[in-house]
């Protein structure tokens, strides 16, 4: 067989396998908005369309009260992007710590693994508390929740090694700046990149819980408590659909750096 017919056919497998991994989720999707609409779920959940209002409806409620929920989006997902960066950036540190001085990182490492035991609806009065600054508390509970995953995940990275290619670099009489930075952090990649794509998903959920317990009125936690406790459920779903798809964006952003990123490293 030519090679270029089986470079053609390599092609069209990627690209058929690229087209399902879109359509079927696309088609899982449209099937469960239909039966969703439909009311099949309030008749196995033995809900009333009150409790859980239609997709429809829900579209519309959204479509009124556009520049609201923008502008509440806007707040939520500048809580979880500092909070990701800032946060990340900590536990990549305290990472870097515990590969280069085990005796003071490790310890570092656990008093995190400590803090990650302390539930977020604790954590946020706290840093009410301590932060008179509204948006500092929220940034704060999602700094506090960004870190573990960054720090374990990067600490493996860097230690995480290949046998053979340490030895290599002491048979050549590197320095410890040249592994670090010829070795270890080349190889912690793809570990960052995985603690961050846990990190979307804890930033979010810290920034709206966060919002719950916050002094300003604003914000995406703040509107699905108001409006659910309030009896406006389509209202409230609709800033629960609002903050899935800031969710799904940051995720999605994260995905495409690290394609890049990965995509260069392997060249």
């Amino acid at each position: 067989m030519k090679p270029d017919r089986i470079f053609s056919r390599y092609s069209l497998r990627l690209f058929m396998q690229g087209l399902l991994s879109f359509l079927l989720p696309l088609a899982f999707g449209i099937v469960f908005i239909y039966l969703w609409q439909h009311q099949v779920f309030h008749r196995l959940l033995n809900v009333k369309v009150l409790q859980l209002p239609l997709p429809s409806r829900i579209l519309s409620v959204l479509l009124e009260n556009t520049d609201k929920l923008f502008a509440d989006s806007l707040t939520t997902a500048q809580t979880a992007v500092t909070g990701l960066i800032i946060g990340s950036s900590a536990g990549f540190l305290v990472a870097i710590l515990a590969t280069l001085s085990p005796k003071w990182g490790n310890g570092a490492l656990t008093v995190l693994a400590a803090c990650n035991a302390i539930p977020v609806v604790a954590l946020s009065p706290i840093m009410n508390v301590w932060f008179s600054n509204p948006m500092v508390a929220k940034a704060a509970v999602v700094s506090i929740l960004s870190m573990v995953a960054m720090s374990v995940n990067a600490y493996q990275g860097l230690t995480n090694l290949k046998p053979f290619s340490l030895n290599l670099m002491h048979s050549y009489a590197a320095s410890n700046r040249v592994i670090f930075f010829k070795l270890r952090l080349p190889n912690c990649i793809p570990y960052v990149f995985v603690g961050l794509r846990i990190n979307v998903a804890s930033a979010m959920i810290g920034a709206i819980v966060s919002e719950y317990f916050s002094s300003a009125s604003n914000g995406l936690g703040y509107g699905i408590r108001n409006k659910l406790s309030t009896g406006q459920f389509p209202l409230g779903w609709a800033y629960i659909i609002a903050a899935s798809l800031i969710g799904i964006i940051l995720y999605t952003i994260v995905i495409v750096f690290e394609n890049c990123a990965l995509k260069h490293r392997s060249h």
